[in-house]
């Protein structure tokens, strides 16, 4: 239990619900015990009547049955005098037959106010537990926003998603009837032993004998159902991440024809969280019957004991105990046989809970430490700065040293795994530098707060992803409110995309698919591109972002955006030389280390690595 007190807050938070759920409990469990009552005074009544027609007129008498004269004395029937007119048999009879029809109405009654508080107690407890899970959904989904690049390469999405829905919903069970069925079971039995000992307590003590040996049996398999709840809930996060990874590589599996492979691989996973489930169903399935032999024993423990005493005379026990007592030994079955089925509940929820808590529980290793900038102007500078990957070791920049004043432009080239695109990461600060330090506007960027940061930035990725949704809203994605659709189009075509747009058959409306998949990689890139221009950043930041379209493309694309550029402190991560010539410096890197730097004259005049992949390039294109 002790993971599930993590839900504490939630609970005080809907107490007066729970509080208000706990006294329908009570009352529904109230008028339930009170029916066995009515049926114990029922079977006396008539066995009474039975005894009283073998009397004189002068000896008979019935006396006004307990639950009757408590609950239907109020209306002012006089039941006692109706009970002495017991003149011959036929009145016998009558008598007999009036009170048990009244009998029958009240039970019918309480039967109808159990129902009726019933309802009101699931409409207050199970609707708790569904505001819970809202919030606790909500509070998930709101870390996941605020953890770090790194925690995303630890974790598979099939596993995030996983958390937030299966064990949530795990939880939720346990917010809802595992509490509303565990105050049930209290409530009823607190009440059932009271009503019980009222009426013999000998043979109460009988029959809540094999209670012990119940507790013994749920004390052991309760360790039991923990292990295997946390086994199925760790396989089922890894069906999640492969049915995800097989939709998002579609492409991949049928290009290399590897659907078998992949059904194969699915299949022996869906085997072995099979074989997880049915060893938690087998525990289940052993424990509710073990339950229900127990309520069982009770109950034939409770009509020996009681017809004993019958038998030997004991005034103190009528048939209508024995009846009381196998109807209330009865009413804690389900109670009692749902004790297996709620500890499963809580066991899986305790498992799920250690699950979500290790989520909540991450902290971002990028958080912001201050806000000592009052306005983001776009000047950079990195002094002395080295990284190296948190979770492979792989050091990928050292000993990087530069400035770019605000509104100039830099770019930076090297062949593939030089570090260009962890230099932009450590600008965006996706991570923080291992050693050195980055500035912006000559201020430690560990105090810029990130949302101003990252509020500037207009960040086209090398790896572009768009939303299911239309290109409109992708566009427009870092934009607030309403935006008007001159200003889209103002973008788009800055991008060099707008004429590729208006080309569908429903223009802006068009839906793009999962991260974009409807479009060519070379159309992705651009939307990117006009969705990081429309916000008006004071830092614009390309990853390689015209990797994907051809050089005429690409002088058409950057010919668009000087204009935009303009003002603004742009950073081109790029291979090619055409889309970094025009830059204010250049940097170039190799092996995490800066070799050159300089202009695109100056790099050229220097014959090194920059001269060598101009002259490559040049190459290429000749060739090409």
């Amino acid at each position: 239990m002790r993971p599930l007190l993590k839900l504490n807050p939630y609970l005080a938070k809907y107490r007066w619900h729970l509080l208000l759920g706990t006294v329908f409990i009570i009352l529904s469990n109230l008028f339930a015990v009170y029916s066995p009552q009515v049926v114990r005074e029922a079977i006396d009544l008539i066995a009474q009547g039975i005894a009283q027609a073998e009397r004189s007129p002068a000896e008979r008498v019935l006396p006004v049955p307990e639950t009757l004269q408590l609950w239907v004395g109020w209306t002012g029937l006089d039941l006692q005098s109706r009970l002495n007119d017991l003149r011959d048999t036929d009145s016998i009879k009558a008598t007999v037959v009036w009170c048990a029809g009244l009998l029958a109405i009240l039970y019918l009654i309480f039967s109808l106010l159990k129902g009726f508080f019933m309802f009101l107690m699931r409409q207050t407890i199970i609707v708790v537990s569904r505001l819970i899970e809202y919030d606790l959904k909500n509070r998930i989904y709101a870390h996941y926003q605020q953890l770090d690049r790194a925690f995303y390469k630890r974790n598979s999405t099939g596993d995030l998603m996983n958390r937030i829905s299966e064990d949530v919903g795990k939880v939720r069970m346990y917010l809802g009837p595992a509490i509303m069925y565990t105050i049930g079971l209290v409530v009823l039995f607190i009440l059932c032993i009271i009503f019980m000992l009222r009426v013999n307590v000998e043979m109460t003590l009988w029959t809540l004998a094999p209670l012990p040996i119940m507790s013994i049996i749920i004390y052991r398999v309760s360790d039991v159902m923990n292990r295997r709840s946390m086994d199925v809930q760790v396989q089922q996060s890894r069906l999640s991440t492969l049915a995800q990874e097989s939709f998002s590589g579609v492409r991949v599996l049928k290009s290399y024809a590897k659907e078998a492979m992949a059904v194969e691989r699915f299949a022996e996973a869906a085997a072995d969280y099979r074989t997880r489930s049915m060893a938690q169903a087998k525990v289940d399935a052993l424990f509710m019957p073990a339950i229900m032999l127990l309520i069982g024993l009770s109950t034939v423990i409770t009509i020996f004991v009681g017809g004993k005493k019958l038998i030997d005379g004991d005034p103190t026990v009528t048939v209508g105990n024995i009846a009381e007592f196998v109807i209330y030994v009865n009413m804690l079955t389900w109670p009692f046989a749902s004790v297996g089925w709620v500890t499963s509940l809580i066991q899986q929820a305790s498992a799920s809970m250690v699950r979500i808590n290790e989520f909540l529980e991450t902290t971002p290793a990028v958080r912001s430490e201050g806000d000592d900038l009052s306005e983001v102007k776009g000047a950079i500078t990195f002094r002395n700065v080295s990284f190296t990957y948190p979770d492979t070791g792989i050091k990928a920049l050292e000993d990087v040293s530069f400035h770019v004043p605000a509104g100039g432009t830099l770019a930076i080239v090297g062949h593939t795994g030089c570090g260009k695109s962890t230099m932009a990461e450590l600008i965006g600060r996706v991570y923080d530098a291992t050693a050195g330090e980055v500035l912006i506007d000559e201020v430690p960027i560990r105090r810029v707060a990130l949302a101003k940061l990252r509020d500037q930035l207009g960040f086209v990725p090398q790896e572009v992803l768009l939303f299911s949704d239309s290109i409109r809203n992708n566009i427009a994605f870092g934009l607030d409110g309403a935006v008007d659709d001159a200003r889209i189009h103002e973008a788009a075509r800055k991008a060099r995309i707008h004429d590729d747009i208006m080309g569908f058959a429903q223009a802006y409306d068009t839906q793009v698919g999962e991260r974009g998949i409807t479009l060519s990689g070379g159309q992705k890139q651009r939307v990117s591109i006009a969705r990081a221009i429309i916000t008006e950043p004071r830092i614009l930041l390309f990853d390689d972002a015209l990797s994907a379209v051809d050089t005429a493309t690409e002088e058409a694309i950057l010919r668009e955006l000087r204009a935009v550029m303009k003002g603004r402190t742009t950073v081109i991560i790029s291979h090619r030389i055409s889309a970094v010539r025009d830059a204010d410096h250049i940097l170039v890197l190799e092996n995490g280390r800066v070799a050159e730097q300089g202009g695109h004259g100056e790099l050229l005049a220097h014959t090194g690595i920059y001269a060598r992949m101009h002259e490559e390039q040049l190459l290429e294109e000749a060739q090409g």
